[in-house]
């Protein structure tokens, strides 16, 4: 049945005023809520956005360095938002947080330790692992015949300002709706073309 689902999906962006009602929106969000997570931290929270005043600023925040103004069409944006840890000391910072970037980068160590904490806390925490949650979201919806898009090159700063956010950061966008119109789904390269085995020199599985 997951086959079939990635089969039809693709990135929606127009999307039919139909609204979704709350019982498929709290399916969807379980769905997120029961991701996995590094240490089962599970730092995040998803902000469920259906005033379409507050969906217009939002795609104004998206709209910075292209133009997005389907975003405003979409009857549901989810706000993926990622903890961040206040350690002014940057000495306990790294203590505390030895981080995904010492421990996946080690030769990178000291110019890491160098980095002021506020910028090491922005792009190296916990933003990755909304990934998880955002595209268990995804294929739920995908279940109900309500298609997405993910949102990333936007102004982080400026949408969490306009949710109010605190102690959080804005990581992703995913606009949620029934699809209208065409529907295109892009072709997808061979699985061999995109693996190989057990050595990256060898062909592909």
């Amino acid at each position: 049945m997951l086959l079939d689902l990635l089969k039809t999906r693709y990135s929606c962006r127009n999307f039919s005023s139909k609204l979704i009602p709350k019982e498929v929106i709290s399916y969807i969000l379980e769905c997120g809520r029961l991701s996995a997570s590094g240490g089962n931290a599970q730092p995040w929270k998803f902000g469920v956005i259906t005033d379409a005043v507050v969906i217009k600023k939002l795609s104004q925040s998206a709209g910075i360095n292209y133009k997005q103004d389907w975003i405003a069409t979409a009857p549901l944006i989810i706000v993926l938002c990622t903890q961040l840890y206040n350690c002014p000391d940057p000495r306990e910072f790294y203590e505390k947080y030895n981080g995904v970037g010492l421990n996946r980068f080690p030769g990178k160590k000291n110019k890491i330790l160098e980095m002021d904490p506020d910028l090491y806390t922005i792009i190296n925490m916990e933003e990755h692992q909304t990934k998880i949650p955002g595209e268990h979201m995804v294929l739920a919806a995908l279940e109900h015949g309500i298609y997405s898009t993910w949102i990333s090159s936007m102004d982080c700063e400026m949408a969490g300002e306009i949710i109010g956010i605190e102690g959080y950061l804005v990581s992703n966008l995913i606009a949620f709706g029934y699809p209208e119109g065409d529907r295109y789904v892009r072709p997808k390269k061979e699985l061999k073309d995109i693996t190989f085995t057990n050595h990256f020199t060898n062909d592909g599985f």
